[in-house]
């Protein structure tokens, strides 16, 4: 009888999928539990807007922890607890902004809401820890760890031995790496180190050499491994062809862990396409429900600021036009997402002029075209708020590499490698290099260098708490010797 034709089983695995969905349970048990105890505490009985504010609070926390990958990490449990914090805070925060923006938060407790907002952190936080506990007796007393070998000794391989090594969860051992055959490992000295924990790159030590390559089978059973790590440069990705089938009578684990990261990585993830392993090398955050989070986030708090600074606004308009002749705003062309062209919207600062042969220079300190009121505005970035039209209508975003001049885009991306990949997230008013201070006037190619690499940091760790951040320092940062 022949066998019915079966759809391919998905690449993708997600591990430990059941104490996954048990931890989820338990948590979002506990909070709903705590909420409805609060409300009968405080109120007296479940109303209709609690009901309400307890479900959307399920669904944020769904969304947010799933963002952060709260239940798919197997970091220590400081880390897990940083995370934890994030991703209820920004839950609450997204609260908070619904409230306003639905104009219902007088019908709440702000008693409740923070008593549910530190109680529910550290109930989670007692759950996460009691949790992971009982996991880890469990795993101690039923399953004995099994060792495992590395193919490499490059600074990936290095890399792979530290995190197996610290990673209890894991359950492996690492007996050490083989040495591949001569010129096959490359040490990956340029490899940035953001794209690693920098506690872990700083402290990497030397691979533990066991054998040679060719050793492989003796080492195996020397020291009874169960899994091997091919850790190796993709120029020597035939080697794994060659060993693989000799491994499989071995009754081994295989693991590739291809060496990518010698390439400037751009939101870089794993994932597959009917049921085709895919490396994505370069790509936006901005997909699928990131991207509506991020429209949400844009729309709500530029209508709220918006709304709160428009008297400022119409202040300054009159200030501009008592103070010199021209226009109120400044539009000037400017590359955005996936290198689209906008017009960007500022107050103008500088006398009406007519730039030389069509050239656009940067504003210098003391600069002549520079007028008294626009000298003001540039000091506390006060000519930046009519880009909050910009966010509204979708060209810009509150958070993001901010958008420099055309002309500027050509010359420094025929100087910095990579300049181009900084526009695979949407342009913003502030961003993670203005805050590190990477503002103002460009003296040097390293400037803008810096700026680039703090962009491109951004879109790799991109999330909503990470704006909600950039956005409060930016509050610090509105001044500083770099802006006029």
């Amino acid at each position: 009888m022949a066998l019915s034709h079966q759809p391919p089983k998905s690449i993708l695995k997600r591990r430990s999928s059941i104490s996954t969905a048990v931890q989820t349970v338990l948590d979002g048990l506990a909070v709903m539990g705590l909420g409805y105890f609060l409300v009968l505490h405080h109120i007296g009985g479940l109303t209709a807007e609690y009901t309400v504010l307890l479900l959307l609070l399920l669904i944020s926390m769904g969304v947010a922890y799933d963002q952060f990958g709260l239940y798919r990490s197997n970091s220590g449990f400081a880390r897990k607890a940083l995370t934890l914090f994030k991703a209820w805070t920004l839950v609450f925060a997204f609260l908070l902004a619904v409230g306003f923006a639905v104009k219902q938060t007088e019908f709440f407790s702000r008693l409740l809401l923070g008593q549910l907002y530190v109680a529910g952190y550290v109930l989670q936080l007692l759950l996460q820890f009691a949790f992971r506990s009982a996991q880890m007796r469990l795993m101690h007393h039923a399953v004995a760890p099994e060792n495992v070998l590395i193919v490499g000794t490059g600074r990936l391989a290095k890399y792979l031995q530290n995190k197996v090594s610290t990673n209890p969860w894991l359950g492996q051992h690492v007996i050490g790496c083989l040495a591949l055959p001569e010129g096959g490992d490359v040490d990956m000295e340029n490899v940035p180190s953001k794209l690693y924990d920098s506690s872990d790159f700083a402290s990497l030590k030397d691979a533990q050499v066991v054998g040679q390559f060719d050793e492989m089978m003796a080492v195996i059973d020397q020291f009874e491994v169960r899994t091997v790590y091919f850790a190796i440069p993709l120029s020597q990705s035939a080697l794994i062809e060659d060993m693989y089938f000799r491994l499989l009578d071995k009754h081994v684990a295989v693991h590739w862990v291809p060496d990518i990261f010698s390439m400037l990585l751009v939101n870089h993830s794993v994932r597959e396409i009917a049921g085709l392993p895919v490396l994505t090398l370069s790509e936006t955050p901005l997909t699928g429900t990131r991207l509506l989070l991020k429209a949400v986030e844009d729309f709500v708090l530029s209508a709220l600021i918006l709304l709160a600074v428009s008297p400022l606004l119409l202040i300054i308009a009159i200030a501009i036009k008592l103070d010199s002749p021209g226009p109120v705003f400044f539009k000037q062309a400017r590359n955005g997402w996936s290198g689209k062209t906008f017009r960007i919207w500022k107050f103008r600062s500088m006398h009406v002029h007519q730039p030389d042969a069509g050239e656009v220079k940067q504003a210098t300190r003391n600069d002549p075209r520079v007028t008294r009121v626009g000298a003001f505005l540039r000091k506390t970035s006060l000519d930046e708020l009519p880009q909050l039209i910009n966010v509204l209508g979708g060209s810009m975003s509150l958070v993001g590499p901010r958008p420099h001049a055309v002309q500027h885009d050509a010359e420094y991306s025929q100087r910095i490698d990579s300049y181009f990949a900084r526009h695979n997230i949407k342009p913003g008013i502030t961003g993670l290099a203005q805050v590190r201070g990477f503002r103002g006037e460009t003296t040097h190619i390293e400037q803008m260098q810096q700026r680039v690499e703090a962009d491109i940091e951004y879109i790799n760790n991109w999330s909503l708490w990470l704006d909600f951040t950039i956005l409060l320092r930016t509050l610090g940062a509105l001044t500083g010797r770099n802006a006029y």
